[in-house]
């Protein structure tokens, strides 16, 4: 049987790259007309045809996939959603976002975009569920994950560092003395807020500490959306938070019970995003780049487009604490 040509076998033949390949026959703009001409040329004389669904000579598509309560309940997601769209914009895709809906999740409807636009590919950010994902995977669309994964589907995904990010905060407070460290953050909820804990965890048992459970606090319900904080009688030293906007509730909520932070309770948050500047005070928090966190994911998008294999199926994106007046130790 005749094998499959595939676009990096045409990128190849004219000496070019996989990426001017697919934007000659999408028609998208950085390639000459001489070049389309060749491309669109050879791929009619080698029998070349594009994955199922896609569309020669329009622009490209990529649909942005994210739950609803991500966007209304934390900026950090809007944020990283507009470094998405510009980093689209830059590789000649046109950005498409679908906030699913709680009831979309449950009865695995797929995102109305799938059926207006047809879009290359589909990338899912914040966390959604699998059996959404299943869906959209059946029809032959290439699918990344952003900011979380799936151990059991066999999907690429960009994560930032969250594993080191809880470690890190945890051990700083550690540093300064405190012992008795609680974790906010509903565990299960999402993947990146386990590894966090995780890392919290791994913090803890490297001092000689177990983690208690008393101290550990639920922030969202089981839909992923926030909850009001519920604090314990007995108050552990310092927390670290699931995210800033959950640590800037905290720090709200121990307020109004006439704590002072961080000389009765030191907090550290995590994304390093407005909350942890506006807070009062200040957010200690693990600085993530959302910007690269954006590139990565599109070019990894592009790769799964044009047929290749990415070299990475798990892209971590390295962080870094940024100290603020949330855990200064008092004088």
């Amino acid at each position: 049987m005749k094998e499959k040509v595939r676009m990096a076998d045409l990128a190849k033949r004219l000496g070019v790259s996989t990426v001017s390949v697919s934007n000659a026959l999408a028609g998208r703009k950085g390639v000459s007309d001489e070049l389309r001409q060749k491309v669109l040329a050879l791929a009619h004389e080698t029998g070349y045809t594009l994955p199922r669904g896609r569309r020669l000579q329009t622009e490209g598509v990529l649909g942005i996939v994210v739950a609803e309560h991500f966007f209304t309940e934390n900026t950090f997601y809007s944020y990283l959603y507009q470094c998405l769209s510009l980093s689209c914009s830059q590789s000649g895709y046109s950005p498409v976002l679908s906030l699913v809906t709680a009831e979309e999740e449950r009865k695995q409807r797929l995102p109305a975009i799938w059926q207006e636009k047809k879009p290359d590919g589909l990338i899912f950010m914040g966390e959604i569920s699998r059996a959404l994902i299943l869906r959209a995977t059946e029809k032959g669309t290439p699918c990344l994950l952003l900011d979380f994964y799936d151990t059991d589907l066999r999907l690429p995904c960009v994560l930032s560092d969250n594993l080191t990010g809880g470690y890190v905060l945890t051990r700083h407070l550690l540093q300064s003395g405190r012992r008795e460290i609680g974790f906010v953050g509903s565990m299960t909820a999402t993947t990146s807020i386990m590894d966090r804990y995780l890392g919290y965890c791994r913090a803890l048992l490297t001092a000689g500490l177990l983690p208690q459970a008393h101290w550990r606090l639920e922030d969202r319900d089981a839909l992923g959306r926030l909850i009001p904080l519920s604090l314990p009688d007995n108050l552990p030293r310092a927390f670290v938070c699931s995210c800033d906007e959950v640590a800037s509730r905290l720090v709200q909520a121990l307020q109004e019970q006439g704590l002072r932070v961080p000389e009765d309770v030191a907090v550290a948050g995590y994304d390093d995003y407005r909350a942890s500047q506006l807070c009062i005070p200040p957010l200690t928090s693990y600085h993530v780049e959302p910007e690269i966190m954006a590139r990565q994911a599109v070019t990894v998008m592009e790769q799964l487009i044009t047929g290749q294999e990415p070299p990475l199926f798990y892209t971590v994106v390295p962080g870094y604490p940024v100290f603020r007046r949330s855990t200064d130790v008092p004088s």
